[in-house]
């Protein structure tokens, strides 16, 4: 699967999804950005600290929210690691067509 069809079937389902705020589009963009380029769909490891960075989230509590309500939402899949030392581990949803 190619990145652009990825974040365009992204954007096209997030033009219409009204509980969606500027900082969970931030988020998930941050998400994307780190996210492999060889696959895309593939759990990868990345920090919260480098998550809010590149988001331009500065509280944590707006990042757990917004990452929460992401993997509520059906965008994203998150396993945080509770480890200052380990990185979470996240994934991207994908949609075929909508």
């Amino acid at each position: 699967m190619k990145r652009s069809f990825l974040i365009e079937n992204f954007l096209k389902r997030a033009a219409y999804d009204s509980r969606l705020l500027p900082s969970h589009l931030s988020l998930f963009m941050a998400v994307f950005y780190f996210s492999p380029a060889d696959d895309p769909k593939a759990e990868f490891r990345v920090c919260r600290r480098k998550l809010m960075r590149y988001s331009r989230i500065r509280s944590i509590s707006t990042y757990h929210k917004c990452m929460s309500d992401l993997v509520v939402y059906g965008y994203v899949t998150y396993q945080p690691s509770y480890d200052p030392f380990r990185a979470s581990l996240v994934s991207l949803i994908h949609w075929d067509h909508e």
